[in-house]
């Protein structure tokens, strides 16, 4: 990991970018590192487009602001690759993260002019055969950690298993389920040939 990594999540109202961007500022946190987890607020409502960010630093983050040049964009949702300029800023030497179940040369015909990598992973695939509903955070989260390379495999399936004994302390049944998600995503991110 470079001395501060930027994110950029880009999806839709009730998807849980907001929560996978805090989730993934837990679980950075946890590891030892400064973090930053997000939204921009707006009149957001079901549906409708939102955006997250994330900034993971091994030094102190003095910047308050949003991210306009990110290392990543993840896009929970690909019907906003037609409604959102997501490459925006986006550097090169960076990479874009799709939930898609079309293939990472699909997607590069969908965002002309971005020279940088591009990623898919088929979250509803995932996410309904692991959870049995339709919950794109969940693999989005492990994809962006595989690609960004933001903490090693281990350490991010044991921070997430401890937030998610946490978080669904209540209803257990559940951990499996999203445990199995993130492994699944983990292996199944798609790069471009």
């Amino acid at each position: 990991m470079s001395d501060l990594t930027e994110i950029r999540w880009h999806g839709r109202g009730g998807q849980g970018a907001k929560t996978a961007a805090l989730l993934l500022a837990d679980a950075a946190f946890k590891t030892g590192c400064y973090v930053q987890g997000f939204p921009e607020y707006g009149p957001e409502r079901m549906g409708a487009p939102i955006t997250a960010y994330n900034r993971i630093s091994k030094k102190e983050i003095r910047v308050h602001s949003n991210i306009y040049e990110p290392d990543y964009v993840v896009v929970v949702d690909s019907g906003l690759l037609d409604v959102v300029n997501v490459t925006e800023g986006l550097k090169d030497t960076g990479a874009i993260v799709v939930n898609t179940h079309k293939s990472p040369e699909f997607i590069r015909s969908k965002i002309p002019g971005y020279k940088g990598k591009v990623y898919t992973i088929d979250a509803r695939r995932i996410s309904k055969a692991c959870l049995g509903k339709y919950f794109p955070n969940t693999p989005m989260l492990a994809a962006i950690v595989k690609v960004s390379g933001v903490m090693d495999k281990e350490t991010f399936f044991n921070e997430m298993q401890n937030s998610f004994n946490h978080k669904f302390s209540s209803k257990p049944e559940v951990i499996e389920g999203n445990m199995n998600a993130l492994k699944m995503a983990y292996e199944e991110v798609q790069q471009e040939a």
